[in-house]
């Protein structure tokens, strides 16, 4: 049973943006712990899986932390969880980024990289700053309504910094998609009680808060309140 308190677990394992994000959740009134201990992990009302760096040092930090089943366990338990970043793109099957690494394989996909050239021009990669999201499919428009994006307006600016993006095999799952040097990406995804974002909604402004507050909406709908 959800508790009372909106107790957030964001974990850490070296990788992530943790303060901003948990400057974000106070900001909304969600109570951030910063964490690696599977218990407080298990016990919380949510769960974030942050993330700033290479896939497959993330998967070693969070193998070596022990971390990956209570992830898993945690999300098969049907409470909110929210991947940013590179956390989205953990939750994927696989990536090539520096050598061939297995992800949580939660949600069936890849990872890939940018392309170096578009059109025989030079791509600046990474890709870093503000980038507008899109509704992916015009007959598809209420599942955008019906996710953590439903208070963001279609084509609202978010933040990015990144080189490789996540390709989910069902396409079903995409939110939004973003425009990049000519390379259109998933950038952020809704399946049950999953939303992932390839951008920072802590680093967005207030559009992007949005989202951390529909995240206690999420947790207040679970507990019944």
């Amino acid at each position: 049973m959800v508790s009372d308190k909106n107790q957030v677990a964001i974990i850490d394992y070296g990788m992530g943006n943790l303060l901003s994000i948990q400057r974000a959740c106070e900001v909304t009134l969600l109570k951030p712990v910063i964490t690696s201990s599977k218990s407080i992990i298990l016990n919380s009302d949510a769960l974030i899986l942050p993330g700033v760096g290479a896939f497959g040092e993330a998967m070693h930090n969070l193998q070596e932390l022990d971390l990956i089943n209570p992830i898993r366990e945690f999300i098969s338990g049907g409470k909110p969880f929210m991947g940013i970043c590179l956390g989205m793109q953990l939750l994927m099957s696989a990536s090539d980024e520096f050598g061939d690494h297995k992800g949580l394989d939660i949600i069936e996909g890849c990872v890939s990289r940018f392309p170096k050239q578009n059109n025989g021009e030079k791509i600046k990669v990474p890709h870093v700053g503000w980038s507008a999201i899109s509704r992916p499919l015009k007959e598809r428009e209420d599942f955008w309504d019906d996710s953590p994006l439903k208070k963001i307006p279609n084509n609202e600016f978010m933040y990015f910094t990144h080189s490789y993006y996540a390709v989910p095999a069902n396409a079903k799952v995409i939110t939004s998609i973003t425009e990049y040097e000519g390379t259109t990406f998933c950038s952020s995804l809704f399946w049950k009680n999953i939303f992932a974002c390839q951008f920072h909604p802590e680093k967005s402004a207030e559009k992007g808060l949005e989202i951390y507050k529909d995240f206690i909406s999420s947790i207040r709908r679970d507990a019944g309140q």
